[in-house]
């Protein structure tokens, strides 16, 4: 029996796999998405911004998701909140420079977020194998093959016309080829875990994620993304080598290190009383590294998305956003291959992804130098044409080139600095 021919084949269920899938799907190309791991399964990047659902829009998923937001637990969001010390900023996502697109969007648990996404892909009509590990890749315009090893050790091959790796942090493709990632931006350590956060103060905001500030280090940051059932996802971001953290050298990372580590940091912030009734739901978890790119997002028969072609920082949410942009860039380009036109991908995906990128970096950059930071909690309200500027970047619209902050980001924000000073 011949093998069956794909026109696509995706490595990766998540956000931008699934995403990718049903634009491919519904513009009649034969798709295929295979996933070495099998959900659900716990994952971070839980808070999405508005600009997330403009994607999800095209691509008929939006429904879906709000469906499916009170009985997963996905938390209506409008905004952001932050804190540091007693200095307090809320930004209100409708408050941003666009006058068209979704200000609102949703706080999600990503092992109900992604499943549901991938769901009504496969009932849609996509095929996906969960359990399957690529191991191997032939890949050449046209004729591409992967070969997989499932749970039992049975391997197979998948033949298609074009790859797609939405395999996020596993990135399979870079390290098939050998050409891993390279660090982009300096190396930063997240400790994070679920809590029944059972708060109670009557001024927090459950609509907002809340991101606090370190009252003695702008470089330490952490994250609280309320979910409608009362729990949350809390963490905590801080450098690497950190000097004011001696329990977290390399040599000595266990987890109840760890664990006295992450309660320590916590109770350095007003977060520790905000949360002093808290009952963690989930092991304390840890990643480090994370911050990394690759300067070959496609090749001959292949196409990185999301964090399989780089990930930045979680300080801003950008992540889903930035793999679900990738995948309508990467779906259009190979529908228009698929109809016989011309694909440039330099052009049509490259450039243009990286522009939104570049756009967040500068962002992430500012914000652990300290100039964001001093305008957020310091910006003069004569200007609020400039804060609907700086809204608009935080809810996710970094690639309207009519913004000046993102079409001359770094000169704005040197301005916006200086204008709070």
């Amino acid at each position: 029996m011949a093998m069956r021919k794909y026109d696509i084949a995706i490595i990766g269920a998540g956000p931008a796999g699934a995403v990718a899938a049903k634009f491919l799907l519904d513009a009649g190309l034969s798709v295929i998405v295979l996933e070495a791991a099998h959900f659900p399964r716990f994952v971070i990047g839980e808070s999405l911004l508005p600009f997330c659902m403009n994607v999800l829009d095209k691509c008929g998923l939006t429904e879906t998701i709000a469906a499916q937001a009170e009985t997963q637990a996905f938390q209506f969001k409008n905004g952001a909140a932050f804190a540091r010390g007693e200095q307090h900023c809320s930004i209100d996502f409708h408050d941003r420079f666009e006058d068209d697109g979704w200000s609102t969007t949703f706080q999600v648990k990503r092992d109900a977020f992604d499943q549901t996404l991938i769901d009504t892909v496969i009932k849609a009509g996509v095929p996906v194998k969960f359990g399957h590990r690529i191991i191997a890749a032939d890949l050449a315009e046209g004729d591409c093959h992967l070969t997989w090893q499932d749970d039992n050790d049975q391997t197979g091959t998948i033949q298609a016309g074009f790859v797609v790796d939405a395999s996020g942090y596993g990135r399979v493709i870079p390290k098939l080829r050998g050409n891993p990632n390279t660090a982009s931006l300096m190396p930063r350590r997240a400790l994070f875990t679920h809590m029944r956060d059972r708060i109670t103060a009557p001024e927090y905001d459950r609509t907002k994620i809340l991101i606090t500030v370190h009252p003695d280090r702008h470089d330490v940051w952490y994250w609280l993304i309320p979910f409608a059932d009362g729990t949350a996802s809390v963490g905590v971001v801080y450098p690497l080598a950190d000097p004011s953290a001696p329990t977290d050298a390399p040599d000595s990372r266990t987890q109840e290190n760890d664990d006295a580590l992450f309660a320590r940091l916590l109770d350095e912030t007003a977060l520790g009383t905000l949360l002093k009734n808290a009952e963690q739901t989930h092991p304390l978890a840890a990643i480090a590294s994370y911050s990394n790119g690759n300067d070959h997002l496609y090749g001959d028969g292949y196409v990185l998305l999301g964090n399989s072609a780089g990930f930045l920082d979680p300080v801003f949410s950008s992540g889903v956003t930035i793999a679900l942009y990738s995948a309508e860039l990467a779906a259009k380009a190979l529908i228009a291959r698929h109809n016989g036109d011309a694909t440039d991908w330099e052009n049509d995906f490259a450039k243009p992804l990286n522009a939104g990128i570049a756009t967040f970096k500068s962002y992430v950059e500012a914000w652990y130098d300290g100039r964001l930071q001093q305008i957020i909690f310091n910006q003069p309200d004569r200007d609020l044409q400039l804060k609907r500027m700086v809204v608009s970047i935080l809810a996710g619209y970094a690639w309207n080139m009519e913004n000046p902050l993102v079409a001359k980001t770094d000169r704005y924000l040197n301005l916006l600095h200086e204008l709070s000073l």
